[in-house]
């Protein structure tokens, strides 16, 4: 009879591991995961950005009323500190389960083109059909980033000083720039996505930065009041 009740009892834990909902995008173990799939696997350096307020989940943590990006930068740790050490990314997320995941781009790291979301949308799809092979695509509800290969400030300013316009609605994050990475959760900007992946395994492919500015460009040009708005 005890033994029949103990299989009773397993089939009972199994059958409500099932129902248990999967955490949800954001939570603390999927940020940490994803976080050293960046600084192992990618060997992308990382950093926590600073998150809500404790006291508003509307504010952002930072002491700027007025921020910018709330909850999608670096405050404490600053950028520099970002890294690829699985033993500090670890340490980081265990104290701050839920900090957004902030990619410090340049140098080695990916660099990034953003633009809103229905122009970037657009200019996708243009780029698809011309047979060009696309990197990372990064999504929020408002805004794509896609990923492109490292480049300096002076080459990026001798492609752009070629345009004869730039819309403020397309921004660049290039060495020294961060980059919030999925599944982070910005506040009011919703949940951070992956459009187009990066590969699990091998190296991940980044195309130049020179091979999409034109179509990026042309698409942001044509977003609904400029596109300009910076929030995640």
């Amino acid at each position: 009879m005890r033994e029949i009740l103990g299989r009773r009892l397993q089939r009972l834990r199994n059958r409500l591991r099932t129902l248990r909902p999967a955490p949800p995008q954001g939570s603390g173990p999927a940020l940490l995961d994803a976080a050293l799939t960046c600084a192992t696997t990618w060997r992308w350096p990382v950093l926590p950005g600073v998150g809500r307020s404790g006291t508003d989940s509307t504010r952002c943590a930072c002491p700027d009323l007025d921020c910018a990006v709330p909850g999608a930068h670096p405050f404490d740790p600053g950028l520099l500190a970002a890294t690829t050490d699985p033993r500090m990314v670890s340490w980081w997320w265990a104290n701050r389960a839920g900090a957004p995941i902030l990619l410090a781009t340049g140098g080695t790291a990916p660099c990034a083109v953003s633009l809103p979301a229905a122009a970037a949308e657009r200019a996708v799809v243009r780029l698809d059909a011309l047979g060009m092979r696309l990197g990372p695509v990064v999504a929020t509800p408002t805004r794509w980033s896609l990923l492109v290969a490292p480049y300096s400030l002076e080459r990026l300013g001798e492609v752009l000083y070629a345009k004869d316009h730039v819309p403020s609605s397309l921004r660049f994050h290039g060495e020294g720039g961060y980059l919030l990475l999925p599944p982070s959760a910005a506040i009011g900007g919703g949940q951070v996505r992956w459009e187009r992946e990066p590969a699990r395994a091998g190296e991940i492919w980044l195309p130049e930065v020179e091979a999409l500015v034109d179509a990026l460009v042309e698409a942001s040009s044509e977003a609904p009041g400029g596109g300009s708005r910076l929030a995640y």
